[in-house]
């Protein structure tokens, strides 16, 4: 069995707590260079912003491959924490409809993260598995509601949202507008009256 992507970070992650404290501002710094200038982004600048010096950087992510899986795993993990909130404290179709449109806004962030990762890795699979395991029981719990058709798959819906996310958009109101499409396509329609 996969190990559960909230303990692929915890497994690297220090027991020091100022190297924890080292480990979680590079993640915090290489996060916000990527999504401003993506994946090819100077290392030293991941590290000056992080206030670390270039060999801790090394120390805790020795590639680029290394840190850029980090980022996105501690990503999915977030994205899979929030499915878990909702499912606690949301109604099973505005769970749903919200993880969705969270998911469509992780998937929008991290297309320039997603092309350095090999996708063949453990870590990805694992995050894949983990999203798919997040967005799931979200699904069936709308289906049993009522609320979300029955005939779809967390696959289907998956699918569905990333092949709108990767189509470039002319504006937020554009991009708002398909996603709303999207949504309404998972929803359960009423069936016509006479």
């Amino acid at each position: 069995m996969a190990m559960p992507v909230s303990d692929l970070l915890a497994t690297r992650r220090p027991h020091r707590v100022d190297a924890a404290r080292n480990f979680d501002a590079i993640l915090a710094a290489a996060r916000a260079l990527f999504a401003e200038q993506g994946t090819d982004v100077l290392l030293a600048d991941v590290a000056k912003r992080a206030g670390v010096g270039a060999a801790t950087l090394y120390r805790h992510f020795p590639t680029r491959e290394d840190l850029a899986e980090a980022v996105y795993v501690a990503e999915v993990d977030a994205l899979c924490r929030y499915g878990e909130e909702l499912a606690a404290t949301q109604q099973p179709w505005e769970a749903l409809e919200e993880w969705i449109r969270r998911f469509v806004t992780y998937m929008a962030t991290k297309r320039a993260l997603l092309s350095a990762l090999d996708r063949d890795s453990g870590a990805f699979l694992a995050c894949k598995a983990a999203l798919y395991e997040s967005g799931g029981p979200l699904l069936v719990a709308a289906q049993e509601s009522g609320d979300a058709r029955r005939d779809v798959t967390i696959d289907d819906v998956m699918r569905y949202v990333i092949g709108v996310t990767n189509s470039p958009f002319g504006s937020d109101a554009q991009r708002d507008r398909i996603l709303r499409l999207a949504i309404d396509a998972v929803k359960r329609q009423e069936p016509a009256t006479e």
